[in-house]
C-alpha cells in the first residue's frame, strides 16, 4: 500500500526535477558566455569592445525586470491566498543588509552617470544607459526580495525556475564585472607601489582602459572616477548578497513546507557588552591601520615596510584573539548536550557550503605565501611577518567555520507556552497559601507528584473546603516539609539555570566579538589595503602574471567570506 501511494508522487517529481535540471544548465550557460565576453573585453580581444560586454548585462537585466514585473503582478492578484513561506529564509537582518548597500549601489550609479556625461564625447552610450538600467534593476530587486524572498513558488514552477535562475546568474555576471573593474583598478596602483619597494625587475605593461578624451570638468571628473571605486566593495557585496537569496528562492519551488511556527530570535544588546566593547577596539583600530597603510604604503621604501610591519602585526593579534574565542565557545558547546536540527534548509545549507567553499579562497593565497616564505632566497624583515599571519588565517577560518555550522544547526530550546504560572492558592484560617510546585520546577519536569495525583484545584474542587480539623494539622506540617523541599529544589534549580545563563552569555559575546571582526577583516582588502599585492615575494617566487592571477580569483571569495561570516554571526548571536 506505502508503495502505490508513493508512485505517484514519485512519478510526479519528474517534471520538476527535469525543470530544475534545464533551468540549472540554462543559468550556467548564460554566466559562462557572459564570463567569457568578460574575459575577452579584459584581455583586449579582437572585436569586442565595453560596449559588447554592456550590451549583453543591459539586456540580461531587462529580462530579469520584465520577469520581476510579470511576477509581482501576479502576486497583486492573488494577495488573498495563503502560500507557503520559509521561515528560515530571506532573514530581516538579511534584508536590511541588502538595502542598505543597494542605497550605495545607487549612488555608485550616479557617479557613473555624471562621469559618462563628463567624458561624453568619446564613451559610447551604452557606458550611459547602463548605469541608468542597472538602477532601476536595483530599485524593483530590493523591492522584490523584501516582498517574495520567503516565498515557497507552487504554480507556474516550470517558468518560475528558469525565471529566478536567470536571475542569480545575472547577479552573478554584475557581481563578476564589479569585481574585474575594482581589481584593474587595484592592479594599475599595485605596480607603483612594488617600484618603491624596490622590485624594479618586475616590468608589466598594465591598461586601465582610460577614456581617450579631456574632461569637460575636471574637478568633478576627479571625484567621480576617484570616488567610483571607493563604492565598488558594496556594490560587489550587494550582488552577491542577491545572488544567495534568490538562488535558495529557487530551491524552495515546490517545495513541501512543515507548517510549524518559527520562534522570533530579535538582536538585543543585552548581555553582550563585553563582546561588543573588545570588538568595537578592534574596528576602530582597524579603520585606524587601513588609513595609516593607504597613506604610506608607496611613499617610500621604508615607509611601505612599516605599513606593511604594522599591517601584519595588527592581524596577528586580532586573529590569535579571533582563535582563541572561537576554541572557547567550541569548548562551551562540548560541554552541552543539545541534539543538532537536520530538517530540510535551503538557507542554512547554502550558508554552510557558503563559508567552507568561499574560506577556500584565502586559504589558496595564505598556502601561496607560506611556499613563497619557503622558496625565497632573500627575505626582507617584514616578510617574516607574513608567515605566523599566513597560518592564523588558516587556523582562523577553520575553528570559526567550525563554531558558525554547528551554531545554526543547533536546536534551540524550546519552552512551553501553555505552562504560564501555576499557582494553587488554598484558604486557610483567613491566609493564602501557595501549595503548588514554582513554574520553573513544572518546566523543568522536577515538580514534587503525590502517587500520580493532580493538584486538587485542576480537578475542579478546593481544598480548604475538604479539610477537616485533622486535616488542617497535617496541611501545616506537611507544608514546612515542603517548604524545605521546594527551597532546596529551588535552589537547585537557579544554580543550573545560572550556569546555563552564564554559558549562553558568554557565547552570545564572543558571536558579537567575531562578528565585529570579520567586519574589521573585511574593511582591509575591500578598501585596497591587500599585502598579497604589496609584499613583493610573492610576485618573485611564482612570477608577477600568475601570483596576479591568484590572486584576483582568489581574493573575490576571501573579501566574501568576512560578509557571509559575520552575517552568519549576527545569526548565531540572536539565536544563542
Amino acid at each position: 500500500m506505502e508503495q502505490a501511494a508513493g508512485c505517484p508522487a514519485a512519478g510526479g517529481s519528474y517534471p520538476q526535477k527535469n525543470a530544475e535540471i534545464l533551468s540549472s544548465q540554462y543559468g550556467i550557460n548564460l554566466f559562462l558566455a557572459g564570463l567569457l565576453l568578460t574575459f575577452a573585453w579584459a584581455v583586449h580581444a579582437v572585436g569586442i569592445s565595453k560596449s559588447h560586454l554592456l550590451s549583453y548585462l543591459i539586456t540580461l537585466m531587462l529580462i530579469q525586470l520584465l520577469w520581476m514585473l510579470w511576477y509581482l503582478c501576479r502576486s497583486c492578484t492573488q494577495r488573498r491566498l495563503i502560500r507557503d513561506k520559509d521561515t528560515h529564509a530571506g532573514a530581516r537582518w538579511l534584508r536590511c543588509g541588502i538595502t542598505l548597500f543597494a542605497v550605495i549601489t545607487l549612488i555608485l550609479d550616479s557617479f557613473k552617470i555624471g562621469y559618462y556625461i563628463d567624458f561624453s564625447n568619446c564613451l559610447s552610450p551604452t557606458e550611459g544607459i547602463f548605469p541608468v538600467t542597472h538602477a532601476v534593476h536595483t530599485i524593483l530587486q530590493v523591492y522584490f526580495l523584501w516582498c517574495h524572498a520567503k516565498d515557497v513558488i507552487q504554480s507556474f514552477k516550470t517558468l518560475e525556475r528558469f525565471g529566478v535562475i536567470h536571475s542569480v546568474f545575472t547577479n552573478l555576471l554584475l557581481w563578476t564585472n564589479g569585481v574585474l573593474t575594482e581589481s584593474k583598478h587595484q592592479l594599475n596602483e599595485h605596480k607603483e607601489r612594488l617600484i618603491t619597494l624596490g622590485f624594479g625587475n618586475i616590468t608589466i605593461v598594465l591598461d586601465d582602459h582610460a577614456p581617450q578624451c579631456n574632461c569637460t570638468t575636471t574637478t568633478l571628473c576627479s571625484i567621480f572616477s576617484q570616488g567610483i571605486y571607493y563604492l565598488y566593495p558594496f556594490n560587489i557585496e550587494y550582488h552577491i548578497l542577491a545572488s544567495t537569496m534568490l538562488y535558495v528562492l529557487w530551491k524552495n519551488i515546490g517545495r513541501k513546507v512543515e507548517h510549524h511556527q518559527q520562534n522570533k530570535t530579535p538582536f538585543k544588546f543585552h548581555g553582550i557588552t563585553v563582546g561588543m566593547i573588545f570588538g568595537l577596539i578592534v574596528l576602530t583600530s582597524t579603520i585606524a591601520i587601513v588609513v595609516v597603510y593607504l597613506i604610506q604604503i608607496g611613499g617610500s621604501k621604508i615607509k611601505s615596510e612599516l605599513a606593511l610591519t604594522m599591517f601584519y602585526l595588527h592581524a596577528i593579534f586580532v586573529l590569535a584573539l579571533m582563535c582563541t574565542a572561537g576554541i572557547v565557545a567550541l569548548l562551551i558547546y562540548r560541554l552541552e548536550e543539545r541534539s543538532l536540527d537536520n530538517s530540510k534548509n535551503p538557507a542554512r545549507k547554502l550558508d554552510a557550503e557558503l563559508l567552507v567553499g568561499t574560506a577556500a579562497g584565502s586559504w589558496l593565497l595564505s598556502w601561496g605565501s607560506i611556499l613563497a616564505i619557503i622558496c625565497a632566497q632573500g627575505h626582507p624583515t617584514y616578510t617574516w611577518y607574513n608567515l605566523p599571519y599566513s597560518v592564523l588565517v588558516i587556523i582562523e577560518k577553520y575553528i570559526q567555520n567550525l563554531f558558525i555550522i554547528e551554531s545554526i544547526h543547533r536546536e534551540q530550546e524550546k519552552v512551553n507556552d501553555n505552562i504560564k504560572t501555576l499557582r494553587i492558592v488554598t484558604i486557610s484560617r483567613g491566609s493564602t497559601l501557595s501549595l503548588s510546585p514554582l513554574y520553573e520546577e513544572i518546566y523543568s519536569g522536577r515538580a514534587p507528584r503525590d502517587n500520580g495525583d493532580i493538584p486538587c484545584l485542576l480537578k475542579g474542587s478546593i481544598c480548604g473546603r475538604e479539610n477537616d480539623g485533622a486535616g488542617v494539622a497535617r496541611e501545616e506540617t506537611s507544608q514546612d516539609n515542603s517548604l524545605v523541599m521546594h527551597s532546596a529544589s529551588d535552589f537547585s534549580f537557579y544554580s543550573r539555570n545560572s550556569v546555563t545563563n552564564n554559558k549562553r552569555r558568554i557565547l552570545k559575546n564572543i558571536a558579537a566579538f567575531l562578528f565585529l571582526c570579520n567586519l574589521s577583516l573585511w574593511i582591509p582588502p575591500a578598501f585596497g589595503c591587500r599585502p598579497e599585492y604589496d609584499n613583493g615575494l610573492e610576485e618573485i617566487v611564482f612570477g608577477f602574471e600568475p601570483w596576479i592571477i591568484v590572486v584576483n580569483l582568489a581574493m573575490p571569495f576571501s573579501i566574501f567570506y568576512r560578509m557571509h561570516s559575520a552575517a552568519s554571526l549576527f545569526e548565531v548571536n540572536c539565536k544563542t
